[in-house]
């Protein structure tokens, strides 16, 4: 190097100074990805999935319709700071930690979202808002091959918190609970994951399969107005919202892999190495039921896909926007593998969408190697539109 300093003389001068390896660390986190948090709608519903999840239902407990407002405004204030990053204000030298430091002394965004739903429950008598309700909300009915367990269901209040890292997302559930407490108590609390692709394409579930390879095109506006977001039979305030479904599935993975991979294939209706549907070749051509397997010689008319999507004009207007989540929940109390699937999915009505989907699935093969026990039926409030505007303002107001 030049005029003298050589590699080992800059190196200890940069260890001893303790400011070039912090700035290069800052200058890392500058780059970190973040989301607008203003907007018709909210982040998290279109947002391309980030590797970690939190989904964590509440009982609100706010006293009045007062306090409800004063709750959803600080779960808006800490959602604002919180998916934009900066560094935390002080609180002074006597007062604790604004913040728990687990990010450091600068919170980065890191790609959060934090997205707020409501569930039918928030409708009953102690807030005055039953005549505001969206159409279609209600609880989640329990399905053929369901096994429901009704503490880990629905929920007044629902948030969706997810990041690139788990730390950040953690981070966020820390936050908000410190912000909110006395206004919301937990009722149930599902994390997840996103795999890698492997080796491309689609991530896959815990069977081993691609999941969500069929999704509608985010990009496509026309297709959001039509399958997402709320129509004109939704009160006023829920323009620009959507319905949310959360359905926790644990896979009997021990069982599953005791099966023959064509048995599984069957079941599914596609390739597990490629994703590709039995008759085709690659992960998103299109299976050609009609002209290609019209019998169900190849891809069974019991198939997962099949019967999800048969591909008919008014099947395809049935589709919902997936966004899942793989879970690992460790061992049951009997020991047995406790893995799944957190299925997350955006449909603007409720009855024509999911709710027809699972009924056509009802008794598939699938059934016997998976068990749905929770989660619930939620309203993705509208996007906060302005630096005055708050989650679920036009509802409370």
């Amino acid at each position: 190097m030049s005029g003298g300093l050589d590699r080992r003389s800059f190196l200890s001068g940069v260890v001893g100074s303790g400011l070039a390896a912090p700035l290069a660390l800052e200058a890392g986190r500058a780059k970190a990805s973040a989301f607008p948090f203003e907007g018709k709608h909210q982040q998290g519903i279109l947002t391309p999935p980030q590797k970690s999840a939190v989904f964590l239902s509440f009982d609100v407990t706010a006293a009045d319709r007062a306090e409800l407002t004063d709750l959803m405004r600080a779960i808006t204030e800490r959602a604002r700071f919180l998916s934009t990053g900066g560094i935390p204000t002080s609180g002074g030298l006597a007062a604790p930690p604004s913040d728990s430091g687990t990010l450091g002394s600068r919170v980065v965004s890191d790609g959060l979202t934090i997205t707020a739903s409501i569930g039918s429950s928030l409708f009953d008598g102690r807030y005055g808002l039953a005549a505001r309700k969206p159409a279609k909300l209600r609880p989640m009915e329990d399905f053929a091959n369901d096994a429901l367990r009704r503490e880990a269901c629905d929920g007044d209040l629902l948030l969706q918190i997810c990041a690139d890292n788990i730390d950040t997302v953690l981070h966020a559930v820390r936050d908000i609970a410190r912000a909110t407490r006395g206004g919301m108590q937990v009722r149930w609390r599902q994390d997840g994951f996103v795999s890698p692709p492997r080796p491309t394409g689609t991530p896959r579930n815990h069977m081993g399969f691609k999941d969500g390879t069929s999704n509608p095109d985010v990009s496509s506006a026309a297709e959001m107005d039509q399958l997402v977001w709320a129509s004109a039979d939704e009160p006023a305030w829920a323009a620009g919202g959507t319905y949310h479904v959360v359905r926790v599935i644990r896979m009997l993975v021990e069982f599953w892999d005791r099966i023959n991979l064509t048995e599984q294939e069957r079941m599914i209706g596609r390739r597990r190495d490629s994703g590709a549907p039995l008759t085709r070749s690659k992960e998103f051509d299109d299976p050609e039921y009609t002209t290609s397997d019209p019998s169900g010689d190849v891809i069974p008319m019991s198939a997962h896909i099949r019967k999800a999507n048969d591909r008919s004009q008014g099947q395809l207007a049935t589709r919902i926007l997936r966004r899942a989540y793989n879970y690992d929940a460790g061992t049951d109390p009997n020991g047995n593998l406790d893995m799944g699937l957190v299925f997350v999915a955006f449909n603007r009505d409720l009855e024509k969408q999911f709710v027809a989907i699972q009924r056509r699935l009802a008794d598939e093969p699938l059934v016997d190697y998976i068990s749905p026990f929770g989660g619930g039926y939620f309203y993705a409030l509208p996007g906060v539109r302005d630096s005055d505007d708050w989650l679920g303002r036009g509802l409370l107001m």
